[in-house]
C-alpha cells in the first residue's frame, strides 16, 4: 500500500529572493547587511552601521531601493524599530518585522551584531523567516488611542480602589452597601463628606434609585471618622478620576471620527450595484451596518470593545487565511506538540494582551446570557473549570469576528442556547439517556408514547 503524500505549498514569505537586506536593531543605530549576487555565483554579504535617525534612515532607503533590495527583514527589539519599519515602508520596500527571539536560537553560532545582521540576511533570502503582523497606518493610528484609553481607564480604576482604600481608613463602609462608590448616590455622598457633613442620616438621604431601599444599611455604613485630612485626599482624587474620564470621553470621540475615516469600516450595501437604492434603507431590519455596529451584535461585545478588537486585528483578514490563523495568532488556542505516536498540547503563550483583555471581557459577559456563546460557557465550565471556559468562549468570538470582517455583508446570527440539543437526534439522546439511568444501576424500558 503506498502511503498518502501530502503536498505543502510554500506561503508567499518563504519565496527564494536573491536581493534581500536584513537589518539589526538596536537604540541609537542599526547593523545593516545586504546580500546581493557575486561574481561565479557566489553570494556577497555587505554590513555596515546607520543612524537610528529619521535623516540616516530615510537615506538608507533610498539607497537599498537603488539597489533593488526585494525585501527587508527587521527585527523587533522593543519600540526601537518603528522608525525603521515605518520610513522603509514609506518609500515602497517591502519589510518584514521578526521577532528576534525566533531566528536567534542557534547553538554554535557567535552572537554579535555583525553576524546577527548577516544570519538575518541569510534567512531571508531563503524564506524561512514568518514576518510578525503589522497593521497599515490608519489601524496604526487607531491602535494607539484604543491602547492609551485602556491604560487610562486601568488608571482610573486604580484611583477609584484608592479612594476606597480611603474612605475604608476613615471607617467608611460605603463600598460594601453600594456595588459603584462612583454611582449618582456614592458621588453626591463623597462630595458631602468633603463639604464638611458628617450625619449619617442626611448623608444616606442623598441616595437616589435603588439605593434608597437601602437606608439604614447606608445610615450604619457612613458612621465613622471622616475628619479634614481625608476630605482633603478625597478631594485630590475625586480631581484625578474626573481628569482621567474627560480624557477617556476625547479618547473615545477621536476613535469614532478616526473609524469614519477609514473606508472598510463603512456598512457596505449588499445589493448588486447599480439597483435603486430604497428611500428606507435605513429603516429596513436588515440595513448595512458598519464594522463596530456589526460586531455590536456579538453578546458580549460592545462598541468600545468592537473598536479595540478592529484596531489589534484590522479589517484585513487576508492576513489571515482562515479563522484558525487568527485564533492561533491570538494565543486563544494551545500549540500542538508531536513526536512520532506522541501528541501533546503545549502552552498558549501570552499574546495581544490588549487583544486578550477586550476579548476576556465579552466572554465573561456572553457567559451570563441565554445564548450559544452562553450555553458554550456552561457545557465547557462543568469539566474544564472557569478559566478554560472563558478561553474557549473567547475563543468562538474570534472566529465569529473573522465571518464577520472577511465577508462585509454578514450579520451575526446567534445559534441559540439550544444548538447542541437540537444537533443530537433523538435516537441518540435516547441512547445517552438509558445509558445513564443504567450507570445508576436502574434496568430501563422505552415505549413509544400513545
Amino acid at each position: 500500500m503506498q502511503p498518502e503524500v501530502e503536498e505543502i505549498p510554500d506561503a508567499e514569505h518563504e519565496l527564494l529572493l536573491a536581493r534581500v537586506a536584513a537589518i539589526d536593531v538596536a537604540k541609537a543605530s542599526g547593523k545593516v547587511c545586504v546580500r546581493l549576487p557575486g561574481r561565479a555565483g557566489r553570494r556577497v554579504s555587505r554590513v555596515w552601521d546607520a543612524a537610528a535617525t529619521s535623516g540616516a534612515v530615510t537615506e538608507l532607503a533610498e539607497q537599498l531601493v537603488g539597489q533593488g533590495i526585494e525585501k527587508v527583514t527587521v527585527e523587533s527589539t522593543s519600540d526601537y524599530w518603528r522608525i525603521w519599519y515605518y520610513l522603509l515602508e514609506a518609500v515602497g520596500l517591502d519589510v518584514q518585522l521578526v521577532n528576534a527571539r525566533d531566528v536567534k536560537n542557534v547553538p554554535g553560532r557567535a552572537k554579535t551584531d555583525k553576524l546577527d545582521a548577516v544570519w538575518l540576511a541569510k534567512l531571508t533570502e531563503k524564506g524561512l523567516l514568518r514576518p510578525s503582523f503589522v497593521p497599515p497606518a490608519p489601524i496604526r493610528r487607531l491602535r494607539d488611542y484604543t491602547r492609551l484609553r485602556t491604560d487610562l481607564t486601568h488608571d482610573r480604576s486604580r484611583q477609584v480602589q484608592r479612594l476606597e482604600k480611603l474612605l475604608e481608613d476613615a471607617l467608611i463602609k460605603l463600598s460594601a452597601v453600594a456595588t459603584d462608590i462612583m454611582g449618582v448616590s456614592g458621588r453626591a455622598m463623597i462630595e458631602a463628606l468633603i463639604a464638611g457633613q458628617r450625619d449619617p442620616k442626611v448623608l444616606a438621604g442623598l441616595a437616589r434609585g435603588r439605593m434608597k431601599i437601602k437606608h439604614s444599611a447606608l445610615v450604619a455604613a457612613l458612621d465613622g471618622r471622616f475628619d479634614d485630612h481625608h476630605a482633603e485626599l478625597a478631594r485630590i482624587l475625586l480631581n484625578q478620576i474626573d481628569a482621567l474620564t474627560t480624557q477617556i470621553d476625547a479618547l473615545t470621540t477621536r476613535i469614532d471620527e478616526l473609524l469614519a475615516a477609514i473606508p472598510d469600516a463603512q456598512p457596505v450595501d449588499p445589493r448588486p450595484s447599480g439597483s435603486t437604492p430604497s428611500p428606507s434603507i435605513d429603516t429596513m431590519p436588515n440595513a448595512p451596518l458598519g464594522a463596530v455596529d456589526r460586531l455590536d451584535e456579538i453578546p458580549g461585545i460592545g462598541p468600545a470593545a468592537a473598536q479595540v478588537i478592529l484596531a489589534e486585528i484590522g479589517l484585513d483578514m487576508s492576513r489571515f487565511p482562515t479563522p484558525a490563523h487568527l485564533v492561533s495568532w491570538a494565543k486563544l488556542c494551545p500549540r500542538t506538540i508531536q513526536s512520532g505516536p506522541l501528541t501533546r498540547a503545549g502552552k498558549t503563550g501570552k499574546g495581544n494582551p490588549y487583544l486578550k483583555g477586550a476579548l476576556g471581557d465579552a466572554a465573561a459577559a456572553a457567559a451570563k446570557t441565554n445564548t450559544f456563546l452562553g450555553e458554550r460557557y456552561r457545557r465547557v465550565v462543568k469539566r474544564r473549570g472557569k478559566l478554560k471556559a472563558l478561553v474557549a468562549v473567547a475563543r468562538s468570538i474570534l472566529v465569529i469576528v473573522w465571518h464577520l470582517l472577511a465577508h462585509p455583508t454578514a450579520r451575526f446570527r446567534d445559534l441559540g442556547s439550544d444548538y447542541h440539543t437540537r444537533r443530537i437526534d433523538l435516537e441518540r439522546r435516547i441512547r445517552n439517556h438509558i445509558a445513564q439511568l443504567a450507570a445508576l444501576g436502574y434496568r430501563v424500558s422505552v415505549e413509544p408514547a400513545a
